[in-house]
């Protein structure tokens, strides 16, 4: 090849003297035309897109898991914390038959949005059909049960009216499905804990109408919960005229701490007060393990795809080493032909990290759609909400965790960038040219 074709990625000669700025119009046009695909360089070309669609599809990765994980996290806390208090208030010493006025006090403590007394147990559940299954009865009052949106503003059969008629019970799809019943069917329960009588304890079998079926979105409490009226749930398991515990919403679940001496001092009685992390301290602290483990993990595809840039931009400066060796004896110094370099690998992975970002918005954005289709395509539930509690795969994006993936993926360019560049430096133009 002549030196004039070699030359040709100028539109004149170069700056000599080192006179040109750091990352001038000059370098960048040379970057850019180094990048551009030519036919006699098919294999550089093709590393380069190689490259490219690694950055891509690595960034895009990171960005829909964390985005999934993320949303997975913040759908459980919202089901957990919409159904059970984020302060549980336990008595000591004696039983909590003063709980209406304890109730009162506390629900007029700054930031206490909801006081709820409690009376549960397990027991078995029959219905229609199935072996039945192990539930857990909470008792509640008719009230509360109102305030609860996450149960009374997801009825998917009866409704809210017909539950506080107090002569029935409310149970999730799940159970619904599992046991065969719909609103009006007789629901059995069975408590171990019966009636005392000289040959022993016997269970106790009571059977309650069915008047509403809620679908909260959480397999493990649709299947699971049988919310019956406080009065009956207290005649049921010999709780007559006491509440077991009382359970407090308050406006910042984050704060709660803050809460629990002024929740203590309304309480006037002796109460042990614990709140929602401690209660669901292992299952939070197992997802926050596996989402740091995740994020590792697609780390090391956006560091191989790195990789792959440092593979095309050295097979880069051997094919440009000719025009590296012309610019460099046209006034073009080291640092300059290294910037050059330097941009052209910078260049790869900002396009790469720049698509990785909106294929993986497009698909955060269109996740519920993209469930439907596979579960179409598959013929099966592809997330199944039995093993994932949550009937469909969510997604929110945490703009800083999406901008620190965006940088990981242009700072591993960069660092990417720096070897062949340096080699492309240090290029001898006497060598270079020797056998031109």
């Amino acid at each position: 090849m002549s030196a004039v074709a070699e030359t040709e990625v100028t539109s004149g000669p170069a700056p000599r003297n080192g006179s040109a700025h750091p990352f001038s119009a000059f370098e960048r046009l040379v970057a850019w035309r180094y990048l551009k695909p030519r036919r006699k360089e098919a294999a550089v070309s093709i590393v380069t897109i190689i490259s490219l669609v690694g950055v891509t599809l690595g960034v895009a990765a990171l960005i829909i898991v964390m985005a999934v994980m993320n949303g997975f996290r913040a759908e459980l806390l919202d089901r957990i914390l919409g159904l059970n208090g984020h302060l549980v208030i336990s008595p000591v010493d004696t039983p909590l038959t003063d709980y209406e006025e304890v109730a009162a006090r506390i629900a007029k403590v700054h930031g206490v949005k909801m006081v709820m007394p409690i009376v549960e147990g397990q027991a078995l559940a029959t219905g229609n059909s199935g072996a039945g299954s192990g539930v857990l009865v909470r008792g509640i009052r008719g009230e509360d049960f109102v305030k609860l949106d996450s149960i009374s503003k997801n009825i998917k059969e009866g409704s809210v009216e017909s539950y506080l008629t107090g002569d029935g019970v409310a149970i999730g799809t799940g159970m619904a499905l599992d046991l065969g019943l719909v609103v009006g069917d007789l629901i059995k329960v069975i408590s171990p804990e019966g009636d005392v009588t000289p040959f022993g304890t016997t269970p106790r079998v009571k059977s309650y109408p069915v008047r509403a079926i809620f679908q909260m979105g959480m397999s493990e409490y649709d299947k699971s919960i049988i919310f019956m009226p406080l009065e009956e749930a207290q005649l049921y398991f010999n709780q007559e005229g006491q509440a077991q515990v009382i359970e407090a919403f308050v406006d910042d679940p984050d704060a709660v701490d803050s809460y629990k001496p002024l929740v203590e001092k309304a309480a006037g009685r002796p109460v042990y007060i614990s709140d929602w992390r401690q209660r669901n301290q292992a299952f939070f602290s197992a997802l926050l393990i596996e989402r740091n483990a995740m994020f590792l993990i697609l780390s090391i595809v956006v560091v191989v795809a790195s990789l792959n840039i440092v593979a095309s931009l050295i097979m880069m400066v051997k094919e440009k080493a000719r025009g590296v060796a012309i610019l460099r004896t046209m006034g073009a110094t080291q640092a300059a032909v290294m910037r050059i370099f330097i941009m052209a690998g910078i260049g790869v992975g900002f396009v790469g990290t720049m698509a990785g970002l909106i294929l993986g918005l497009l698909v955060c954005w269109n996740i519920k759609g993209i469930q439907r289709v596979m579960n179409w395509l598959s013929g099966t539930d592809v997330w199944d909400p039995t093993i994932r509690f949550l009937s469909e795969i969510p997604a929110r994006m945490n703009p800083y965790e999406t901008t620190a993936v965006i940088f990981l993926s242009l700072g591993l360019s960069f660092l990417a960038a720096i070897l062949p560049a340096w080699r492309a430096a240090k290029l001898d133009p006497v060598e270079a040219l020797r056998y031109e």
